[in-house]
């Protein structure tokens, strides 16, 4: 049996995870990776933060990232699903409002009150916001060791 998940399987652990783990390029060629909060709208991920985040200008000098998500602490639970693709700067109204509600509606629980952030923190956050757009490629790579029938 195959652990690698179906394209529909696979969206469906992305659109489930909490953090992802977003791979973008700085300047050299060297990968940056972070762990970000994200949703996904109609097989794009988006991931919305302060304009002035160092990952936004990365992807505006080089928009090749690749994305992961990633569940199980045993061996036989391991599931996980990496991406690659493309980004843009979204800049449609609409297409702003839907991501920013979307992200409201699955990380509003469990965000800081900005009153409880030390001040510098609290005015890096309430600057302009830039929402970047992640247009996968058709290489998903994905597994989940559930699917392996494992011996007693």
């Amino acid at each position: 049996m195959s652990v690698r998940l179906s394209p529909d399987e696979a969206w469906a652990v992305v659109e489930a995870s909490h953090t992802g783990i977003f791979t973008s390029l700085r300047r050299d060629g060297i990968p940056v990776t972070l762990p970000i909060w994200f949703v996904v709208l109609e097989r794009r991920i988006y991931v919305s933060g302060p304009a002035t985040a160092k990952r936004v200008a990365r992807v505006r000098r080089d928009p090749r990232v690749s994305f992961l998500v990633e569940s199980g602490k045993r061996w036989a639970e391991l599931r996980a699903v990496h991406l690659t693709g493309r980004t843009r700067i979204v800049t449609e109204p609409h297409l702003l409002a839907r991501v920013a509600a979307a992200l409201d509606a699955k990380y509003a629980p469990f965000r800081t009150r900005r009153a409880a952030m030390p001040a510098g923190t609290r005015a890096h956050y309430e600057g302009a916001l830039a929402t970047v757009e992640i247009t996968p490629d058709n290489h998903i790579l994905s597994w989940d060791n559930a699917r392996l029938r494992l011996r007693p």
